[in-house]
């Protein structure tokens, strides 16, 4: 059985992401949806809310995969899973270069463990949760960014916050 793992923080998960899970599952037998519990940017969301998110919209789209969480070397974590492919998705040239970076660091340290990058669908290429935060937080319609389980959270974290924002 081939075991694939995409992860991220998914802070929250996005259209954008669905589409590296969807066409990832095409590649392997199985994949788990790894959620880092660590990150270096601060998080508008919790990693259980942020794993919870991923259920919900996974179940929007009748998708049954694991999402579990990690806060180890993600190469560790994947030997632990019994994973032979790690699923990074790649947006611009700047993602590139960090992703590249990160591949060749997790070779070095599993060489058995392959990387796979995937560009999402040109109709996301352009997103990431940080700029669909700032959207919900100013009041936007994010529902073309995230699945409506997602939105609703979206909305009701920001409900409020984008009324006291500075008028100009």
């Amino acid at each position: 059985m081939k075991i694939g793992i995409y992860p991220g923080t998914f802070d929250p998960i996005t259209l954008g992401h669905l589409d590296i899970i969807q066409r990832s599952l095409k590649l392997v037998d199985r994949l788990i949806i790894a959620v880092s519990s660590r990150t270096n940017k601060e998080s508008t969301f919790s990693a259980a809310e942020r794993a919870d998110l991923i259920r919900k919209s996974l179940s929007d789209l009748n998708l049954d995969l694991e999402v579990d969480f990690f806060d180890s070397l993600l190469v560790d974590y994947a030997r632990k899973k019994g994973a032979m492919v790690i699923f990074r998705g790649l947006r611009a040239v700047s993602d590139f270069e960090y992703e590249f970076q990160m591949a060749l660091m997790n070779k070095k340290m599993a060489p058995d463990l392959e990387e796979v990058f995937l560009t999402p669908d040109q109709s996301y290429i352009y997103l990431s949760s940080s700029l669909v935060k700032e959207v919900a937080s100013l009041g936007g319609n994010v529902s073309d960014f995230v699945t409506p389980s997602v939105e609703k959270v979206l909305h009701s974290r920001f409900a409020g916050k984008s009324a006291s924002a500075p008028k100009h």
